[in-house]
């Protein structure tokens, strides 16, 4: 990349079970696996998802004896001080830090929000998710009013807009978008359209709901490990071309959707 400042990736949402993990590691094999110089940073010393993803990619690549794209990995333990310097660290001579930040509300991961050049809130597909981010009339599904979440990312970007001129780029991510519920589907549609308008985040479609993702977690592959996942089926290949519309719809610096060559 041309420039020389890490362009920080922040996955947040106070939420849990909105595939966050999921989606933060595959965004940062998919940077690695076009070339780009990636870390990424799990928040979440507790539960460790990230971490233990690419440890059993570690794994994997000594048991099979194979080389697979591996961004750099480390888990934050420490003092909310201390963040700052940690991932400045981490980020020196990156092109991309991946951020992934547990699914609470978390003094770190507000902070890593405050820092994000891409902050990206992944949804699940439904109302009890959207309550996060805004609260709707139970009769008209319209937008009532933000709630405390979109108000806070919306002064941290005003805040960081006057300190250093950067823009936030708030996505939010419809993961697990349920397709046999058509009605849902356009109700939650409609509702983050009129609550984007208001607050200004872009939304673009994540993952769907599909075993295979639970099922890569103890080898520590990915749906871009092609070359190693044995025979795909129909529907592995569509999660497969999510994933890439995915990591083009993020609209990140100097990155080209992966093609089957770097995917293999």
């Amino acid at each position: 990349m041309a420039s020389q400042r890490a362009h920080y990736i922040v996955f947040a949402n106070e939420k849990g079970g909105t595939g966050k993990s999921t989606t933060a590691v595959h965004t940062a094999v998919a940077l690695s696996a076009m070339g780009h110089s990636v870390g990424i940073l799990d928040l979440d010393p507790r539960q460790r998802t990230v971490t233990r993803y690419m440890e059993n990619r570690v794994e994997t690549m000594k048991r099979r004896g194979i080389t697979l794209p591996l961004p750099q990995f480390a888990v934050f333990d420490g003092a909310e001080t201390e963040l700052d310097a940690v991932s400045r660290d981490m980020a020196q001579g990156k092109d991309f830090l991946v951020v992934d930040t547990p699914g609470r509300d978390d003094p770190n991961a507000r902070f890593m929000a405050t820092r994000a050049n891409t902050l990206v809130t992944p949804m699940n597909d439904s109302f009890v998710d959207f309550d996060l981010i805004g609260q709707v009339d139970a009769e008209t599904f319209k937008v009532k009013r933000l709630s405390f979440y979109s108000e806070l990312i919306f002064e941290a970007r005003k805040t960081r807009a006057k300190a250093d001129g950067i823009s936030i780029d708030w996505v939010v991510l419809r993961n697990r978008v349920q397709h046999h519920d058509a009605k849902n589907k356009k109700r939650v549609g409609d509702a983050l359209t009129e609550l984007s308008r208001r607050v200004g985040f872009r939304v673009i479609p994540g993952l769907s709901e599909r075993v295979i993702f639970r099922e890569l977690f103890p080898s520590g592959l990915t749906l871009l490990d092609k070359g190693h996942l044995g025979d795909l089926g129909f529907s592995h290949i569509a999660a497969r071309q999510e994933l890439r519309e995915m990591v083009a719809g993020f609209a990140l610096p100097d990155v080209v959707e992966p093609t089957e060559q770097s995917a293999a």
